[in-house]
């Protein structure tokens, strides 16, 4: 198991980028939750980079879910291909504005 890993930066404007690496599966999707969770700095915009994430289950998906419910969530990319399959499959990939994408990842 990679051992997940949560960083968080401002950028301008009110945009707050979230970089996630490793491994997300429930016992260690809080820790993103916990990263994007700033009641005394609001951002604008969250920028959630998920491109180090090297597997993430139904929670972590979920965890991605009720952030863009709460907020607007852009998912920067390209998204790992297990991530981009989980999403593909359960339908929420449509849900998400992706930055920076590459080509279409169906291989």
């Amino acid at each position: 198991m990679i051992a997940p890993k949560v960083t968080v930066r401002g950028e301008a404007n009110g945009v707050r980028v979230v970089v996630c690496s490793g491994e997300f599966d429930l016992d260690t999707t809080g820790l993103l939750v916990d990263a994007c969770d700033d009641r005394r700095h609001p951002a604008r915009l969250l920028v959630l980079d998920v491109t180090q994430v090297t597997f993430a289950d139904s929670s972590f998906l979920n965890a991605l879910i009720r952030l863009r419910n709460t907020r607007p969530v852009a998912l920067r990319g390209p998204l790992p291909k297990q991530l981009h399959r989980l999403m593909e499959m359960t339908g929420a990939l449509a849900l998400f504005e992706i930055e920076n994408t590459a080509t279409d990842r169906a291989s």
